[in-house]
């Protein structure tokens, strides 16, 4: 089964309780679908960078939630009850995709030929720093003549 996220946007006046209730009423129709609710976010009250119209009135911030559920691809057909849902601005289901993250990434079992392409040397700056002083060396120059100019 595939993991998606579902993002949820509340209006910022409903209190916690009217939340959990929506929560738990999308998790028990994961739950009917034979599906895992793996992860429940809450990112709190967030500033939208425009109003929503809603009938009650224009918002310009909400509550968002993030669930991660792992469930079968029908869910995206019955959670289109949320439309109706009075307590949401906006809801948003996300599949997750098959991305590899840090050291997976590379797709070698050595993860440490991969970093140590990205190895800084500290040390040089310090070998630039003494070649500065062979600069008038390198331009043939001396003292006698710049005290002339």
């Amino acid at each position: 089964m595939p993991l998606y996220d579902c993002m949820l946007l509340l209006k910022p006046h409903v209190k916690e309780a009217a939340v959990m209730d929506l929560v738990a009423k999308v998790g028990k129709l994961v739950y009917r679908k034979n599906g895992v609710l793996t992860d429940l976010k809450s990112f709190g009250t967030v500033q939208l960078g425009y109003g929503i119209k809603k009938l009650d009135g224009k918002y310009y911030q909400g509550q968002l939630m993030q669930m991660t559920v792992m469930t079968p691809p029908s869910l995206n057909n019955e959670l289109h009850y949320l439309n109706k849902e009075d307590r949401l601005l906006r809801w948003l289901l996300v599949k997750h995709r098959d991305i590899k993250f840090g050291l997976d990434f590379s797709g070698e079992d050595d993860g440490k030929t991969e970093l140590s392409k990205y190895r800084i040397n500290l040390y040089d700056d310090e070998e630039e720093e003494d070649d500065d002083d062979d600069d008038d060396e390198e331009y043939n120059t001396n003292e006698a003549e710049r005290t002339k100019v």
